[in-house]
């Protein structure tokens, strides 16, 4: 049995002045101050329990069921959509329908056609009765929302490789891309990391056709409204104008056109060569990888890309490729439904976890701290990816799945830095060997502590890991002053307007929410406003700041997300909280905060605007929310305070939240997320910074938290 522990909550942070536009406020109460430390206490026992062997966390992270629907399909191709594994997973797309028949992306979200046009046609080919009611209800939806006439280019290729439409109304991705120098304006690596992972294997299907065909009666042509050769090809969503007779929208359409005409008369001399270049640059990513990019669609489109090619079923690669696919799977077993996840998330919520254990007052010699920095240190990526071909750097990132080694990220590797930076607490001279600017535990650091850094690793190698990270980090920063997921000054918009972009995430760009964290990160590592780096970083985030107040979330739903990360970053760097740009975007989440004293939002943010800040209260957002607002000096706040107490109210005896909501974004407009974890430990680190900043306050609150094991629950009711 683990031995009591005494650590105390530490305020990491400098204090600041509070901000000017707070009014009425009110002492901490100590009864609320205990009954936060109580509610601590009882997450972070949840989250200790919640760890692998191994050393990680890993939450499931959970999609709507265009996963499924597409999981059934592809079984089709491959001859077992009369599988056990299809039948189960059709009994979840059943649970899923909503009552007027279609299906969503995220709960409370509108009909979407692409999704519920795949759902029926995955429940037909699963043996289900079109004459069922629940098959009536979503036929009647598909027709109401324009038919499959309106689905999107990714299920075009879907519906032609099974017989039902011509891959005539598929847009063309041409394998020849492959050939194209990276001096071209069009090339492969001008496109996003995940898009390329698509477009690949999606360039042989598309040159190769291949076709699987069913029964008639096993068909869709009941939701055609038009003749499949005169639907238009998809746009990608919320382009502004260019759509006109001179424009790229044209210009691509136009190419779209060409290719077709010299394929009809097989004048494609280079095929056969891009196709090679095609298969080997795909087989090339399977090393070292969950799969293709480590993401469903290029695992499923790999798979289809080397059936058409001829690999053999029983073959190593298309075993890898099933593998991985089924690695995503989980199941009900009472009630014999299954489901897929999009991808595994262990570095993220390791990552994460580790962060609010830390807030929660668990130190660097905590057996679960050290076991989880020290599954992190091995997994950084030390050989070149996709990333490369445009920057000349060292490798030294994290990727966010178990491996994924050709796409490291800039969001994980930042929160791994940030959790690698906290093995080194203490205000002494640097340590011998470690990255300038590193404010490290010197020489007179207690045996104890040393030795438990030695388990974890020594600190010249966890040191070594952030200077390589470091580096990555800042050679990747773009342009603008900001940073992108994957890539460097990959903003080239024009090809948002290639016919098979309606995906909407063509491009990488900067996005201020993953700029406040790469800030925040590099911060923690002593830079501050003055450092080149920094400055250009500040300047992005006070460029794209909304009128508001508000900034974009690209990664998070939404503006509640990017306006968190961006204050967090900008006070990290050490821009006055009385910055105009400060106070504005701390109003901007008290105006928003709603009278149960959370706060949530919709991604129907994403598609109108007006809707920002609007949405059913999350745990998640209202804890994005509060930390936000305790960066920038408001921790006293009332709204601050009232929040919390909406945190408490709604925390479940054994420490968790509910959160059916999808607080997570995939690609906004298209796709979202529910990240199970973060109802976790979002609240818990909001929850112990409150509780960091009313102990340096009050000399009434009690400075020590205690680890139990185990901790009995406590309603927070009763605290």
């Amino acid at each position: 049995m683990e031995s009591r522990q005494y650590v105390r909550i530490a305020n990491l942070e400098p204090e600041y002045p509070a901000a000017p536009v707070a009014r009425d406020r009110e002492p901490t109460e100590p009864r609320l101050s205990t009954a936060v430390k109580q509610s601590v206490l009882r997450t972070r026992h949840w989250l200790l329990q919640e760890q692998h062997a191994d050393g990680y966390w890993c939450g499931e992270l959970e999609g709507d069921t265009i996963l499924e629907s597409e999981f059934i399909l592809l079984l089709a191709f491959l001859g077992e959509h009369e599988s056990d594994l299809a039948r189960r997973m059709a009994r979840h797309l059943l649970e899923k329908q909503c009552p007027d028949g279609g299906w969503t992306m995220y709960p409370g979200g509108k009909v979407e056609i692409s999704g519920t046009v795949k759902n029926y046609f995955a429940l037909k080919l699963t043996g289900h009765d079109p004459c069922a009611e629940y098959m009536q209800r979503a036929r009647a939806a598909i027709l109401r929302h324009g038919g499959a006439d309106a689905v999107n280019s990714f299920t075009r290729f879907y519906l032609a490789m099974l017989g039902q439409i011509s891959y005539e109304q598929c847009p063309s991705v041409p394998a020849e891309l492959m050939l194209l120098p990276s001096w071209s304006p069009i090339n492969l690596y001008r496109v996003s990391a995940w898009s390329r992972t698509i477009i690949v294997p999606l360039s042989i299907v598309s040159a190769l056709k291949p076709v699987r065909t069913f029964a008639p009666e096993l068909g869709i042509r009941e939701l055609f409204i038009d003749p499949p050769d005169t639907w238009p090809l998809p746009r990608c969503p919320g382009l502004a104008g260019s759509t006109g007779l001179v424009s790229w929208d044209r210009f691509f359409r136009l190419v779209d056109r060409a290719f077709k005409w010299f394929e009809r008369r097989d004048w494609t001399p280079l095929r056969k060569r891009a196709i090679a270049a095609a298969c080997d640059w795909t087989l090339e990513r399977f090393a070292a990888s969950d799969g293709l990019g480590a993401i469903f669609p290029p695992m499923v489109w790999s798979t289809i890309a080397l059936k058409a090619l001829g690999y053999p079923d029983d073959g190593p690669e298309l075993k890898y490729c099933r593998a991985r696919l089924d690695g995503l799977l989980c199941e009900n077993a009472a009630e014999e439904t299954a489901w897929l996840q999009p991808c595994k998330s262990p570095v993220w919520d390791t990552a994460i976890t580790l962060r609010a254990l830390a807030d929660s007052g668990l130190g660097p010699e905590h057996a679960a701290i050290q076991r989880g920095t020290r599954w992190l240190l091995d997994r950084q990526i030390r050989q070149p990816g996709d990333w490369s071909k445009t920057v000349a750097a060292e490798p030294g990132g994290w990727c966010f799945e178990h491996e994924n080694s050709f796409y490291p990220d800039l969001d994980d590797t930042a929160m791994v830095v940030s959790v690698l930076r906290q093995q080194f607490q203490g205000d002494a001279p640097d340590a011998p060997g470690l990255p300038p600017g590193l404010q490290l535990v010197g020489e007179h650091v207690a045996s104890d502590r040393k030795e438990a850094h030695q388990r974890v690793g020594r600190w010249d190698e966890i040191a070594a890991a952030i200077d390589r990270a470091q580096r990555w980090i800042l050679a990747m920063q773009n342009r603008d002053g900001g940073w992108g997921a994957f890539d460097h000054d990959n903003d080239h918009e024009f090809l948002c307007y290639v016919p098979f972009a309606d995906h909407n995430a063509m491009i990488d760009p900067s996005s201020p929410d993953l700029t406040g964290r790469v800030l925040e990160s590099l911060c923690r590592l002593g830079k501050r406003v003055g450092d080149k780096a920094v400055d250009r970083a500040v300047d992005y985030l006070r460029a794209t700041q909304e009128a508001d107040g508000s900034w974009f979330g690209r990664w998070g739903v939404n503006y509640v997300y990017g306006t968190w990360l961006a204050l967090s970053g900008l006070t990290q760097a050490g821009v006055d909280r009385h910055d105009p740009m400060i106070v504005s975007g701390a109003n901007w989440l008290l105006s928003y905060q709603q009278p149960c004293g959370g706060w949530g939002e919709s991604p129907d943010s994403y598609d109108n605007p007006s809707l920002r800040g609007q949405g059913n209260p999350t745990a998640s957002q209202t804890a994005w929310a509060l930390l936000g607002l305790i960066a920038s000096g408001y921790a006293d706040h009332p709204a601050v305070t009232r929040g919390v107490r909406y945190l408490l109210s709604q925390q479940l005896p054994d420490g968790s939240w509910d959160e059916p909501e999808f607080t997570g974004t995939g690609f906004p407009r298209v796709f979202y997320l529910r990240y199970h974890l973060y109802r976790i430990y979002f609240p818990l680190m909001a929850l112990s910074r409150w509780a960091t900043a009313a102990s340096a306050r009050h000399d009434d609150t009690p400075e020590r938290l205690r680890v139990v094991a185990p901790v009995a629950p406590v309603t927070a009711a009763s605290a």
